[in-house]
């Protein structure tokens, strides 16, 4: 395990360390978030944490939650999340996000628009000063007009690429969309930008996720640190 993994795992048992009993955690998508589901499952199987159960933002969160054995409900089942823990792409000083790196932006921000805390996790890498220098913008598309959103993005001034498999055929979310991903020079003004998204038909949700982080833990060299809102 190379030192941003290790980062990565302290960051995320940190996190873990505030899951209390009886509580509904939002199980995130990603590297991070994945060290954070096995602590969780291991916790849960030890029993150190009872009556928790989960909800995932994935399928393959909900894969690995479940070889954890770590219990799963639906938001039919249990509609308030007490505490959600994911990690993200960027994070700027006011607390603001990038995510959908893994693909999973929409129900990641389902989750976090549903949760009572929203805990991010990350290593240092992943502090920026702005939304969107060096890291494309996700947005989640209708296939149906796909290309038209292309061209919109564009003229907003992103490079805009439609993500791809390995196969080299379009990535399909878990949704069956796809993703524009969007290098923007850096997004000046990040709130304008998601009401300029949230305007078009075709796109279901962007990866800006904006005033939903409670606290960010960030590890790095000197180990796991806290920041709070301003």
């Amino acid at each position: 395990m190379n030192q941003q993994q290790q980062w990565k795992r302290m960051a995320a048992e940190a996190a873990i360390a505030e899951v209390e009993e009886g509580m509904v955690v939002g199980l995130g998508t990603g590297s991070t978030a994945a060290f954070a589901i096995k602590k969780l499952g291991e916790l849960i199987q030890k029993g150190q944490l009872k009556r928790v159960v989960g909800i995932p933002s994935s399928l393959a969160t909900e894969a690995l939650a479940r070889q954890c054995g770590i219990p799963l409900v639906s938001f039919e089942d249990r509609p308030v999340i007490d505490l959600t823990i994911d990690g993200a792409d960027q994070v700027d000083p006011a607390l603001n996000l990038i995510k959908g790196g893994g693909g999973a932006l929409l129900r990641e921000k389902i989750l976090a628009q549903n949760s009572r805390q929203v805990l991010i996790v990350v290593d240092q890498s992943k502090l920026c000063q702005k939304l969107g220098e060096g890291f494309a913008l996700p947005v989640e598309v209708l296939p149906f007009g796909w290309f038209p959103e292309k061209l919109f993005l564009a003229s907003l001034g992103a490079q805009v690429t439609l993500r791809r498999g390995a196969d080299g055929q379009p990535f399909l979310t878990d949704q069956q969309n796809y993703i524009l991903d969007c290098l923007f020079p850096g997004i000046d003004d990040p709130q304008a930008l998601d009401r300029q998204l949230k305007g078009r038909a075709a796109i279901l949700e962007n990866g800006l996720f904006l005033n939903l982080a409670s606290r960010v833990i960030v590890a790095g060299e000197e180990g796991p640190r806290v920041l709070q809102p301003a």
